[in-house]
């Protein structure tokens, strides 16, 4: 039986500039099932960065109701919804945000002190060679490459075995060569610990790996395609 660990309904979110309130999401609804993976997809200024931030429970929508693995993020305070998020959910941005003062091993087991948790040094280290950086563990990230950071960030975004995985631009900064490993990377991933990837892309190979695509126009989900496997 498939179970859902997101539900959005009747989202809309708008800000207010100096002008006048501008809207950036209007009335998405979707539902996403455990172990499935998404592409939100559109043009610059569509949405997709937005959604994956309120689906995430980082923002709360101006209208309409997200429940992210069983709990309705309405009902939580900021507190709770750190909570959840520490101990549920992993991210990669396109930025890496590795801390530059910690190596790669002690990047990757930054969640553990964040949820004040032993620390598994030997499951970071674990993860690091899955990701093909076996013997970097000391390394800064200023003496790593790009792609190496992001290895680092998917380490440490699975440290916590997440039951989901947010990614925003997980490629935007990378060759394709790196490009298309970190994409093997992700799915290897998702298939082997059986986490719900949620990937905001503008890379179609990557949409094209994903179980569906859902894209977004004028802050509308304005498509949801489903691709056979």
């Amino acid at each position: 039986m498939s179970v859902s660990v997101i539900k959005a309904h009747s989202v809309s979110k708008q800000v207010t500039t100096t002008l006048s309130p501008m809207t950036i999401l209007q009335d998405v609804s979707l539902e996403v099932e455990q172990g499935e993976s998404i592409a939100l997809v559109g043009v610059s200024g569509a949405g997709k960065s937005t959604l994956m931030t309120l689906l995430a429970g980082l923002d709360v929508p101006t209208q309409g109701e997200i429940e992210l693995l069983g709990h309705n993020l309405s009902t939580l305070d900021d507190e709770q919804r750190a909570q959840l998020r520490s101990e549920s959910i992993g991210f990669v941005f396109q930025n890496f945000l590795l801390l530059p003062t910690l190596n790669a091993l002690e990047n990757v087991t930054l969640p553990c002190l964040i949820q004040d948790n032993e620390v598994d040094i030997e499951r970071a280290k674990e993860l690091l060679a899955v990701v093909g950086l076996k013997g970097r563990e000391t390394h800064l990230p200023s003496q790593l490459s790009g792609g190496e950071q992001q290895r680092v960030a998917l380490a440490r975004a699975f440290m916590i075995k997440p039951k989901i995985l947010f990614a925003d631009e997980p490629t935007g900064n990378l060759d394709q060569h790196t490009a298309a490993m970190i994409i093997e990377l992700l799915f290897e991933l998702n298939k082997n610990s059986g986490t719900t990837l949620v990937l905001v892309t503008h890379d179609d190979a990557l949409a094209a790996r994903c179980d569906r695509v859902m894209r977004l126009d004028n802050g509308k989900l304005a498509r949801d395609e489903r691709h056979a496997k």
